[in-house]
């Protein structure tokens, strides 16, 4: 009956078989655990991107991520994609192929490079992977691109002692102008390349070949916003540069190149958006006395690329 009475009492307070919650509540959780500890504090993400570094692994942060896995298909595309260094972690060759000298050369390239797997599939197999694509029998499978976080590229300029030369891309979407770029920073001594996560060109195979393996030591980051980045990194001391048509700035008299500076190009057609132009510290222009109207993104950032290798030299 105790028991009985002990449940349907009104009484506030413990009841038994409380578990002591509430003893638990009124202690204390502990000294503050320092800065480098807690979770999306500054110095946590500097601690935590510096050791990334210094174990050697992908530079990545928040914001980072990874592209979608993507298929190279047909013998020719395949070929060349595995000539030119193109991350493969798989080649699928069709059951009872022909046997003909450029699936031989697949072969062996895929053997010769190591860490690609060799499988063998139906051809209705592979029909279903490639949606229905003239394969010819042979699909290269490219992992997903690790992309960098765009703070991680002047991170690493700086802890090499170097002002950061980063190029960020708006509203670039053929991939060979993203390789072409990519290739561009790796010869004039660049520190890595920003494009924004929507409506611009990212790291596909293409990509890849256009760097012409350059890809492989220049890393690419991929903004949310790239206005944000942009000013994130005007915050942090950089001096923003935009390729414009009609800049204020001739791209000989720009003093900014010898300090850390972005420079910024946008696309061919329709050049920068506005609220990246806004956000721009200086509008440059490349003169052409040629009398071409405009250059593509690959050939303007190489023409800045130089400019400023040429002034830190």
């Amino acid at each position: 009956m105790a028991a009985n009475n002990r449940r349907m009492s009104g009484k506030k307070g413990a009841q038994v078989g409380s578990g002591g919650k509430r003893r638990r509540g009124l202690e204390g959780k502990g000294p503050t655990p320092p800065a480098e500890m807690r979770k999306g504090h500054a110095k946590q993400r500097a601690a935590a991107a510096k050791a990334r570094r210094t174990q050697g692994r992908p530079q990545q942060r928040r914001g980072a991520g990874r592209s979608a896995s993507e298929l190279v298909v047909g013998r020719n595309p395949v070929i060349e994609a595995l000539r030119e260094g193109v991350p493969a972690s798989t080649l699928y060759v069709q059951q009872f192929i022909d046997n003909d000298e450029r699936v031989r050369e697949a072969l062996q390239l895929a053997t010769e490079r190591g860490g690609i797997n060799l499988m063998e599939a139906p051809r209705p197999e592979l029909d279903r992977m490639t949606n229905g694509l003239n394969h010819q029998g042979l699909v290269l499978q490219v992992p997903p691109y690790e992309y960098a976080h765009p703070e991680d590229l002047a991170d690493a300029a700086y802890d090499e002692g170097a002002e950061p030369l980063i190029v960020a891309l708006d509203g670039v979407t053929d991939p060979r102008n993203l390789g072409a770029v990519v290739r561009s920073v790796s010869a004039f001594g660049g520190h890595g390349v920003v494009v924004p996560e929507r409506r611009s060109a990212g790291m596909t195979a293409g990509a890849w070949k256009t760097s012409a393996g350059t890809a492989a030591r220049t890393p690419v980051a991929r903004a949310t916003n790239l206005t944000r980045a942009l000013e994130a990194y005007k915050k942090a001391g950089m001096t923003v540069v935009g390729l414009a048509a009609d800049g204020d700035v001739e791209l000989g008299d720009l003093e900014a190149l010898e300090g850390p500076v972005v420079i910024v190009v946008g696309s061919e057609g329709k050049g920068l958006s506005r609220l990246v132009s806004e956000t721009c510290d200086a509008r440059v222009r490349i003169a052409m006395p040629g009398g071409a109207e405009s250059l593509n993104a690959g050939v303007a950032a190489g023409i800045v690329l130089y400019e400023a290798a040429r002034r830190r030299a």
